[in-house]
């Protein structure tokens, strides 16, 4: 007789920034899901009063962490309040490492508060990889049926250039292709890879970091054995018949990813954390301080990246 199957273990979905619309748009995806996303119940983790102000919950819903120490004020962030907001990643990350959770889904953070207040990194993606000893965490965004990646992230223009390696590159694309597998189901991934430059730099015309950088990156993935495309011009690789040649694109910086994903999916979109061993996600907005404790919140973002959240465990356990 055979052994009755495991029962998934829940998805975790973290408070945030107290005084931000975390809290509020997660209790509405909460219930608008029904408490659950296809077999595996979803829990929230945090301080249980900041979940009570936005709807009735069972206490079995709520996994306590370090409690807030501060009042909160809807849109008045409080770096008193840091231990508590770290702490709700700290157990949230915890168990899923343990195996008592399949996912993490983190509700937005606001990092000048928790900076205030001591903390040391520069994000979620940055913590996250620290505490799962992740040799490098890479940010990819999905919505609108594309997947983009920035290769340097929250960083001025000017220092883009010097952050343009070889070995960034080909690590970077190294990820995301994994991912591709791992995490989306994807047998034969295909990456495209976009030019720094104007035109691509239109053969060394207009700037030579696709020509000495990211032209021979692209060669040494294609010479792993991948299916990569570039450097593309940027400009030209967004449309839809353009999209249906790859699977994910790498982007220079910022917002040459995050341009057009946010305007083919900007209530939608879902920020998803590759190459750690834990599968996480969160909405692909901010605290929005300015709507926050209105109910003006929209939660959509949220849905979709709980959603996203049960999907990647679910290929992660195939």
């Amino acid at each position: 007789m055979s052994s009755p199957s495991k029962a998934p273990a829940p998805i975790l979905v973290t408070m945030g920034e107290p005084s931000g619309i975390g809290p509020e748009v997660v209790v509405a995806a909460f219930h608008a899901l029904g408490g659950r996303v296809g077999g595996r119940a979803l829990r929230l983790v945090g301080d249980a009063d900041v979940w009570r102000a936005f709807g009735r919950l069972a206490d079995d819903v709520l996994i306590a962490s370090h409690p807030l120490t501060q009042k909160n004020v809807p849109g008045r962030p409080d770096p008193g309040n840091t231990i508590a907001v770290i702490d709700a990643i700290d157990t949230a990350v915890k168990l899923a490492l343990a195996g008592a959770a399949d996912a993490v889904v983190t509700a937005p953070i606001h990092k000048a508060s928790l900076m205030q207040g001591g903390f040391e990194y520069a994000g979620h993606t940055d913590y996250l990889a620290a505490l799962t000893e992740a040799p490098r965490a890479v940010m990819m965004l999905v919505g609108g049926g594309l997947r983009v990646v920035p290769l340097t992230i929250h960083i001025p223009i000017s220092d883009v250039p010097k952050r343009i390696t070889k070995i960034a590159i080909v690590e970077t694309g190294e990820i995301v292709l994994a991912a591709l597998k791992r995490d989306f189901g994807i047998a034969k991934p295909r990456l495209a890879i976009s030019g720094l430059n104007p035109h691509a730099g239109e053969d060394g015309e207009i700037g030579r970091e696709e020509r000495e950088t990211i032209a021979p990156a692209c060669e040494a993935l294609r010479g792993g054995g991948h299916a990569v495309l570039g450097p593309l011009p940027a400009d030209t690789m967004f449309h839809e018949e353009a999209r249906a040649r790859y699977d994910a694109a790498l982007c220079m910086y910022h917002d040459q990813a995050l341009i057009p994903l946010k305007t083919l999916a900007f209530w939608e979109g879902v920020n998803v954390t590759l190459g750690l061993p834990i599968a996480r996600t969160s909405p692909d907005h901010g605290t929005a301080l300015d709507i926050a404790g209105r109910g003006k919140a929209d939660a959509r973002s949220m849905i979709a990246a709980i959603r996203m959240a049960a999907d990647i465990a679910d290929a992660r356990q195939r």
